[in-house]
Parts: C-alpha cells; sequence; structure tokens
C-alpha cells in the first residue's frame, strides 16, 4: 500500500513524477529540493535568455495525453501561432514553474516541497527514510529518484588542482564563465556537443570578443533540424539490432526521405531495440556509434545553427578533432598539450580559461555526488552494465548489488539511460514519469477507493 511518496530532485522528472501522482489521483507526494527555486533544474534554471529549446514547442507538452498542453499555455501568454518554433529556455522554465504552482495550490496537503540536501536514503519497514544533511527525516512508502545529469568529468591529463580556480570551469553553467576575459584571450571548450553550443552562446551574448577553441575527440558538432516534412511511407517494423539495425535503418530510409526523417522515424523503437540488444551490441553502439548517432539524434534549432556557423566563419570558433595530454599552467593562462586527430606529434594550445562541456556523466563508480555514493556503496543500487547510470527495471525500479529490485526506490531521467537509452528529451521523461506515477498510484488503489 503506497500513501506517501518522496521525490529527490525537483528538476523536470521530479516536478513532472509529483504532478503526475495528483494527476492520477494517487498518493501523496514530497518533493524535496535543494537549489533555491523547485521545478527548473539545470536545464531551465541555469539556460540564458540567448538560449531556446532543441525541439519544436508543438512537441514540447509536459503531458503524453495533452500533447498541445505547452502550446496552449503559450497562447494563453500571447504567444500565438507556437508549435513550429523553438522558444527560449527561460520561457519553458516559466512553464513548469506555472504548472508546480498550479498543482501546490489545487493539491493542498497532498503535496508539499521541501527545500533541502537529501544524503541518505535507507529502506524503513515496507517504505523508505529520507534523511536531509539537517537532520530532517521523511518517512514514505516509497521514494523516487529524480537526481537529473550528474557534473561532468575532468578531461584526460587534467588535475583541476594544479591550477587557479580562476582558469577552470567545470559547470558550464557557472554565471561567471565570461568573467574577467578579454578581446584577445582564447577559451578553450572541451567537448563540442549541444553544451558547447549553450556556453559557445553565452560568452557571446555577455560581451566576449576573443577566439573559442572546442576541442573532441572527433569535432562532431549538432546537426540542424529541418522543416517538419510529411512522410506517407512511414517505418513500421524495427530494425533488428542497434549496432547494425539503427545504421542500417537511417541508411536505407535517408536516401528516400532524407537522415533527419529517418533518424525521427526511429523514436518509437529505440527504447525497446535498446532493451533487446545483447551487451555486446551495446557496447559496440558505445564504441563507434555513440557520437554520431548523437550529432544527428539531437539537433539545434535553424537560428542557433546559423549563428554558430557565423562565428566560426568569422574565425571567433573554431572546431578541432583532437585529444588532450596534459595542462600547464603559463605565464599567459595555460599550456594545453594536445594531439590533433590522425596525427603523431601533438601541438600546444595557450588559453586563458577551459570550460568543460564534455556532458553529463552517470558512472556510479566514479561519482562524487554524496547521495549516490552513499547509495551504491552500501550496494542498495548500483551501476547498469555499460555505467551509464543506475541500474533499473522496465518498471524504473532500482536494482541492488545482489540483483533484486527495491519495491521502494525508483529513478527516473537521464540516470536511467542504460535500461532505456532514448530518456534524456522531454517527449521520452514524460512518459517515464507519466508511466511510473500510474503505477505508484495503481498501488495507492483497491476496488476504486482510496487506501
Amino acid at each position: 500500500m503506497i500513501r506517501h511518496v518522496a521525490i529527490v530532485g525537483a528538476g523536470f522528472s521530479g516536478t513532472l513524477q509529483a504532478i503526475n501522482l495528483l494527476r492520477h489521483d494517487g498518493p501523496r507526494a514530497t518533493l524535496v529540493e535543494r537549489a533555491p527555486v523547485p521545478g527548473l533544474g539545470i536545464a531551465y534554471g541555469a539556460a540564458h535568455p540567448s538560449h531556446v529549446l532543441n525541439v519544436r514547442a508543438g512537441n514540447m507538452s509536459a503531458f503524453p495525453d495533452e500533447p498541445d498542453h505547452f502550446v496552449r499555455w503559450l497562447a494563453g501568454k500571447g504567444i500565438a501561432d507556437a508549435a513550429g518554433t523553438f522558444v527560449p529556455r527561460v520561457t519553458y522554465g516559466a512553464y513548469l514553474r506555472d504548472l508546480l504552482d498550479a498543482a501546490r495550490q489545487s493539491a493542498g496537503s497532498r503535496l508539499t516541497v521541501i527545500g533541502g540536501a537529501v544524503s541518505d536514503v535507507v529502506a524503513d519497514g515496507n517504505g523508505a527514510c529520507l534523511c536531509l544533511d539537517d537532520g530532517r527525516r521523511i518517512a514514505a512508502d516509497a521514494a523516487v529518484l529524480a537526481v537529473g545529469n550528474l557534473p561532468p568529468h575532468d578531461p584526460p591529463g587534467f588535475d583541476p588542482n594544479a591550477l587557479p580556480a580562476s582558469l577552470y570551469r567545470n559547470d558550464p553553467w557557472a554565471a561567471d564563465v565570461a568573467d574577467a576575459l578579454g578581446d584577445d584571450d582564447t577559451v578553450l571548450i572541451i567537448g563540442t556537443g549541444l553544451t558547447m553550443v549553450d556556453v559557445a552562446l553565452m560568452l557571446e551574448a555577455r560581451g566576449f570578443r576573443g577566439r573559442i577553441v572546442a576541442l573532441s575527440r572527433r569535432g562532431l558538432v549538432p546537426r540542424e533540424h529541418a522543416a517538419p516534412a510529411p512522410n506517407p511511407d512511414r517505418l513500421r517494423e524495427r530494425p533488428a539490432t542497434v549496432a547494425s539495425g539503427l545504421v542500417a535503418s537511417v541508411r536505407t530510409k535517408g536516401h528516400a526521405v532524407g537522415w533527419r526523417q529517418a533518424v525521427d522515424e526511429l523514436r518509437p523503437f529505440t527504447q525497446g531495440m535498446w532493451a533487446n540488444a545483447s551487451e555486446a551490441e551495446r557496447a559496440r553502439f558505445l564504441r563507434h556509434l555513440r557520437p554520431w548517432w548523437d550529432v544527428h539524434r539531437h539537433r539545434l534549432a535553424p537560428a542557433v545553427h546559423a549563428r554558430l556557423r557565423a562565428m566560426q566563419d568569422e574565425g571567433r570558433l573554431i572546431v578541432a578533432a583532437g585529444k588532450t595530454l596534459d595542462f600547464v599552467e603559463d605565464a599567459g593562462g595555460v599550456a594545453v598539450r594536445w594531439r590533433p586527430r590522425g596525427a603523431d606529434m601533438p601541438e600546444t594550445l595557450v588559453v586563458q580559461r577551459i570550460v568543460n562541456c564534455t556532458g553529463p556523466q552517470g558512472d556510479l563508480s566514479r561519482t562524487t555526488e554524496p547521495l549516490l555514493r552513499r547509495l551504491a556503496d552500501r550496494g542498495t543500487i548500483r551501476a547498469d552494465i555499460a555505467h551509464l547510470g543506475i541500474d533499473v527495471d522496465e518498471a524504473a525500479r532500482t536494482i541492488a548489488r545482489d540483483g533484486r529490485a527495491n519495491d521502494w526506490l525508483y529513478a527516473l531521467g537521464p540516470m536511467t539511460r542504460g535500461a532505456f537509452w532514448e530518456i534524456v528529451a522531454v517527449p521520452d521523461i514524460r512518459t517515464q514519469t507519466w508511466s511510473v506515477a500510474r503505477k505508484l498510484s495503481n498501488a495507492h488503489w483497491v476496488g476504486g477507493e482510496g487506501l
């Protein structure tokens, strides 16, 4: 019997989990968030006004059963005909805050939001107990980990303790990422994915006119969205395997409908393909195909892509492929020794700031997040086989070290990518939170009567 669910984290995943429990007329919920403002998370709470969504507004509803919900919200704010547009992320953050505020007002005592940091979650009888840093305890029948993405690991050859803090930003969302930089300075961004794009645009928006060098192993940059187009002959069957099936399907369909449409057609099948793939197939995909898949799957709004190209054309942004070797403090900043891809001899680049944009990591064996570290060390949770995050079953129940599923402890969002792979974007997470809320709500009800 589940009467009370405690949720760790009030970013997108945690906020929707609480709201969906209410929408399913399920158990009461307590939402615990350590950030000053709940309901945003890093993606929307740290967004700069220049950052826009990477998905059109028409597919950004918070609810799978109300696909036009976000568009209707925008219309209510005086933003008409927004379905095909890429709106600012701060606008989406306001949408989530409105949803949470409305839920709190309507739910009364059924939804409680608490500020604080959860240091531990322990089994307590038939339920769970959340232990907060300040000594508070929250007893619940089930707990949900909605911790979002973990910070990136430091790049190879890098010791953050060997450099002054002013030269290195491990947090790409830090408000001071552009502070004290001059127009003659060079910023090295390690990573060339979506986070790099955000940081490059933020540096430009804050007046930085120096040079930006973005470096990754392959130098791949996210591709551009194209105008939506109808496809009368959509993919009807799931490709056989992850490693070969994804590539073969995109190549075959791409010739007929274009690679963007071919990738999008796989959306209904990718979680099933991943779930049915062997450990060896998943490993091959992650080792050889993931970078290519990511840049085609997670795309840029056309206006953002145009701004990025303009910076490259002007020589203010250089994208390079290679591997960092070591970092040494120099009179002019940091001397970064790196080897270009395909080259034998290393090169040296002197920069005045390094920003880590290698992307979120989920390896529990390397995490310094106190809560996850404690749970993993105790064996309450374990890493998935590919070390992408927390191991969960198909119902999002966490798996303990001994292989048993925890009926009292669930996990949501990007940290469950080891089980679901496609679980980092709004369309995927909204379905997951809705499904888990339905499961917990069904456990709350028997014969149509609340327990």
